[in-house]
């Protein structure tokens, strides 16, 4: 039996209704649609799925951000028309399914032990013989024969015209194969349904009949209203819960693509502890909740422990560990200004509020967004020139076995360090713009013997972060640096520094040098500063400013020579600036050594690239209590074993198409020239049927021969 790709083919009814009943039930259709699920599981895989807009506009711009939005390519899987090709998909495949298992259960039992001895010849697997024994006594052997061998068999005996009897053998073998096909497209339909059950199909009935509305507003999870939240008596769902240590929540969220729904649990859970490990990477390897199941309805605490990969299930909803979250973890931060010798001062906040502060005359929030106690980077080749390479060094057979072998091997070394905590928080001003900050807590020693703290800014997160690197003094603290940078925007304090610098720098005996050089330190310091306008105007600041003076005001033959000469005043005058400032702090000054020269050196870089930090305060993260907060998924799904179900047919059903064979085989049995007189002895007409013609089908009619009616293989001269 062939199975048909047609569809069913109604007897009355319009042409239209019969034709459309005709292709809904073909395969060609449901192969259609399986394909146009694929694609779109492809597309639902390589894009993010809910994900704010903002970043699809950053990604593709407004107008294909638009236009993708349009069709729901952003939540493919609860998309509207994903939902109706899946059902159209269940109904074709259950037609064709119905269509073609009866006549695969017929085909089954049935031996078509009625085929002519003249259609036996027509087989490309046929063969002749003699035998020395009677039709009877042969069919029977060659019955057993097959039934031993795993065979069904069925004995004809037929009556010839001339009176005489003769036998058909009829068997057959793999008659799972057909069987595949029920169990692979019965399949189909099961993981189709059950993905719709387990889908947004079913909230999105209850939306459409049930008076439900998406919830897009914001304020506490408890004021929201009641045409917001689902039953806890929902059949299926899938939502997050976010539990802070120490607390305990029972209303999960669901999101959707215009906002959010509430799930009513029928019980909640408190979280106990968040467990977490890392590996030396900084991955986290270990995610583990410690939680107590509290019954909403009988009051029952049940402890129980989820990590990834091991749910906890309670009253038919899993709970499982999707993530961790911050619970709101108490920061310290010391807030120094940029632009004012104004003192520091503290602020006290917590993760995910926000903090209003008046500085000057300018207001501003602080949101408080992230806090992280461990940031493991790469220290590889940091510093000390560790980045050149000596080509004396260069060994072939070490370079060719580092880009060979196994996949888990890298050309680039690693030394993984742990740098500490840091704090990232958003400065949001009056008119509303913001800009987002990322500071470490410890200062960093990146090989060349200064440790720096890293204050990282951009203007949005599309952008990566830049990093101000501000020197740490012997305190392990950046008032060093505040105290240069504060004493360098006032006039008064510049002007002594030069007058220190020029003392120390001319000879006495050279008199007529201190006015110039005097000169050369107050332009060089004042247009460092800021303090002076640039080319275009404008107060640039930092080396750049220096570089553009240069351009402007020497010729060019001539820039190299006198750069160094200023770029030497700048230094000198900073550094009695430095001196000046240790002075007013009652420390001791600066011993001229290579530790101190490192030191201003990182200074003067600092300092310059602080012209582009723009921000009015610094905010340093001083102390910390954190509060870890986990995230689960919760979900209850009907569908998981009927998907289960389907998935275990299909595994049969692809394994009995592909690796087991059908065939059919026939053995006529009649008198030796079909007269009575030759009734001890029969000829036998053997012909063999297999639904795919391969090498080990050749072999098998090869054994049947021998075995069946004593054919040997023929021999063939080399």
């Amino acid at each position: 039996m062939t199975v048909s790709t047609q569809g069913l083919e109604l007897k009355s009814g319009s042409r239209a209704l019969r034709a459309a009943v005709e292709l809904l039930s073909s395969m060609r259709f449901s192969i259609s649609l399986l394909t146009v699920i694929c694609i779109a599981s492809v597309i639902g895989t390589v894009l993010k799925q809910h994900e704010p807009l903002g970043n699809y506009v950053n990604q593709f711009g407004p107008f294909w951000a638009q236009v993708f939005g349009s069709v729901s390519l952003y939540a493919v899987y609860s998309a509207w028309w994903f939902m109706l090709i899946l059902a159209f998909l269940v109904i074709s495949t259950s037609l064709c399914v119905a269509r073609n298992t009866p006549k695969i259960l017929v085909d089954l039992k049935t031996y078509k032990e009625n085929i002519r001895e003249q259609s036996l010849k027509a087989f490309g697997h046929r063969a002749q013989a003699d035998l020395n024994e009677t039709s009877e006594v042969a069919a029977k052997r060659i019955g057993q024969m097959l039934v031993g061998g795993g065979w069904k068999v069925k004995l004809q005996q037929r009556d010839l015209p001339d009176g005489a009897k003769g036998w058909m053998v009829a068997a057959k073998a793999g008659a799972a194969n057909k069987i595949g096909y029920i169990a692979a497209h019965s399949a189909i339909v099961l993981v189709c349904l059950g993905g719709l059950m387990d889908g947004d199909l079913i909230v999105r009935a209850q939306m459409w009949f049930n008076g439900k509305v998406v919830f897009n507003g914001g304020g506490m999870m408890a004021d929201v209203k009641p045409e917001h939240r689902l039953s806890e008596n929902n059949p299926t769902f899938r939502g997050n819960l976010l539990v802070t240590e120490g607390t305990r929540s029972g209303t999960a969220i669901l999101n959707q693509p215009d906002g959010i729904l509430l799930q009513e649990l029928p019980f909640s859970v408190e979280l106990k502890k968040f467990i977490v490990e890392y590996y030396s990477t900084g991955m986290p390897k270990l995610f583990a909740s410690d939680i107590i199941i509290h019954d909403n309805h009988t009051g029952e605490q049940t402890p129980a422990r989820v990590e990834v990969n091991h749910p906890v299930a309670y009253k038919g909803v899993e709970i499982f560990q999707s993530s961790f979250d911050d619970g709101g973890s108490l920061v310290k931060l010391k807030a120094t200004p940029m632009n004012a010798a104004a003192p520091a001062f503290d602020i006290e906040g917590v993760i995910g509020g926000s903090s209003q502060l008046t500085y000057g005359n300018e207001k501003l929030t602080i949101e408080y967004t992230g806090l992280r106690v461990i940031n493991v980077e790469n220290f590889f080749g940091s510093g000390n020139g560790s980045n050149s390479v000596d080509v004396r060094k260069v060994d072939l057979r070490e370079s060719i076995n580092a880009r060979l072998g196994a996949a888990n091997k890298s050309v680039t070394k690693k030394e993984l360090r742990n740098v500490g905590p840091s704090i990232s928080y958003k400065l949001r001003d009056a008119s509303g713009q913001a800009r987002e900050y990322h500071n470490y807590m410890l200062p960093i020693d990146m090989g060349d013997g200064t440790p720096i703290f890293l204050m990282g800014m951009r203007d949005s997160t599309a952008e990566s972060f830049r990093y101000l690197r501000v020197p740490a003094d012997e305190q392990d603290s950046a008032n060093e640096f505040f105290r240069i940078r504060a004493a360098l925007g006032n006039p008064a304090e510049r002007k002594l520094a030069i007058q220190r610098y020029v003392a120390r720098a001319v000879d006495t005996s050279r008199p007529d040098l201190i006015q110039p050089l005097t000169a050369s330190a107050t332009r060089a310091l004042a247009l460092f500063a800021g303090a002076e306008p640039g080319r275009d105007g404008k107060a640039v600041g930092g080396l750049q400013a220096i570089s553009d003076f240069m351009e402007t005001n020497v010729p060019e033959a001539e820039r190299a020579r006198a750069g160094d000469v200023l770029i030497r005043i700048l230094n000198g005058s900073l550094y009695e600036l430095a001196q000046l400032t240790r002075e007013r702090a009652n420390l001791k000054p600066f011993e001229p050594n290579d530790k101190t020269q490192a030191f201003m050196t990182q200074v003067v870089l600092a300092l310059s690239d602080a012209h582009a930090y723009t921000a009015p305060l610094v905010l340093q993260l001083a102390d910390f209590t954190q509060v870890q907060a986990s995230v689960f998924q919760v979900t209850r799904t009907p569908g998981k074993k009927i998907v289960y179900l389907g998935c275990t047919l299909l595994i049969f059903g692809i394994f009995a198409m592909l690796y087991i064979r059908e065939r059919r085989l026939w053995v006529w049995l009649s008198p030796r020239d079909g007269t009575e007189a030759d009734a001890s002895q029969s000829t036998a007409t053997m012909a063999l049927s297999s639904n795919r013609k391969t090498m080990d089908g050749d072999r098998e009619f090869e054994q049947l021969k021998f075995k069946l009616i004593g054919i040997k293989k023929e021999q063939h001269d080399d």
